[in-house]
């Protein structure tokens, strides 16, 4: 059993940072990537950014440059700061952690960025 939790989301005033951490707990000793997805209102769940075992990344448009995925496989951690925030960056944000063809999602955090 996989239990992935995040936690670091909030309310933030447009411009400022946040930063997502999440972690898994349970019988798995490496994962072949990780990432972050989010999901606001009425929308369908999107790629934020991913980071594979060996270190490449991938963001969507529309954070790169202000958002920057690590990783840490010996933790079982993955964190996702975020930076120069924006309204449209609100979403509830879900962890994703991949092992082959299992995918392990968190039950998500929220973050709230006001105008």
């Amino acid at each position: 059993q996989v239990q992935v939790v995040e936690s670091g989301g909030g309310l933030v005033q447009a411009g400022g940072s946040l930063r997502l951490s999440c972690a898994a707990s349970g019988s798995i000793f490496r994962f072949d990537s990780m990432g972050w997805y989010r999901q606001a209102p009425g929308k369908q769940r999107e790629l934020v950014a991913t980071v594979t075992r060996g270190g490449v990344t991938n963001y969507a448009d529309s954070v790169k440059g202000r958002f920057t995925i690590s990783g840490d496989n010996a933790k079982k951690s993955v964190y996702l700061q975020m930076n120069s925030l924006k309204p449209e960056d609100t979403a509830v944000y879900y962890c994703n952690l991949q092992r082959a063809s299992l995918g392990y999602w968190g039950q998500g955090t929220q973050v709230t960025v006001s105008s």
